[in-house]
């Protein structure tokens, strides 16, 4: 198969209706919007989600829940997760980020005890568990919060 000889699937591609050119084309005069009428007018139509004056649904449901803008979220990072890096190693949420165990670091990084420790390295996040804290001393660690 060579560049030249490509082409897409059948019924892939269809051409565009050109409204408005003509009698023959079967959209001309009117251009498919039929006569007068709001739908007809340029910039015409109602609003998304508009009912004809109905009450709409968005009105008619109750409002639930609470989204807190000022919350801080933080990515997690299991302890078995940070048994990749070599003993001796200072962990920090640059590191964590270039070696892929972090793809967005959120509002900061927050080691959790999921899992166990086998190697010995200094660990700085944002926020620790109890249960990691425990288990990087442990495994003869520090633990440093940023």
């Amino acid at each position: 198969m060579k560049l030249h000889e490509l082409s897409p699937a059948p019924g892939s591609k269809k051409t565009r209706n050109r409204v408005g050119r003509g009698v023959g084309s079967g959209n001309g005069k009117t251009s498919g919007k039929g006569h007068k009428g709001q739908n007809a007018r340029s910039g015409g139509g109602v609003r998304p989600g508009f009912e004809g004056g109905q009450n709409p649904l968005y009105r008619r449901l109750p409002k639930r829940g609470f989204n807190n803008r000022f919350r801080t979220e933080y990515a997690i990072v299991n302890l078995s997760e940070l048994n990749q890096f070599s003993a001796g190693t200072e962990v920090t949420p640059e590191l964590l980020l270039q070696s892929g165990v972090v793809k967005n670091p959120k509002d900061g990084i927050k080691i959790l005890g999921n899992g166990e420790l086998t190697v010995q390295l200094t660990v700085k996040a944002n926020k620790f568990s109890q249960s990691a804290v425990e288990k990087i001393q442990a495994a003869g660690g520090k633990t440093e919060v940023i």
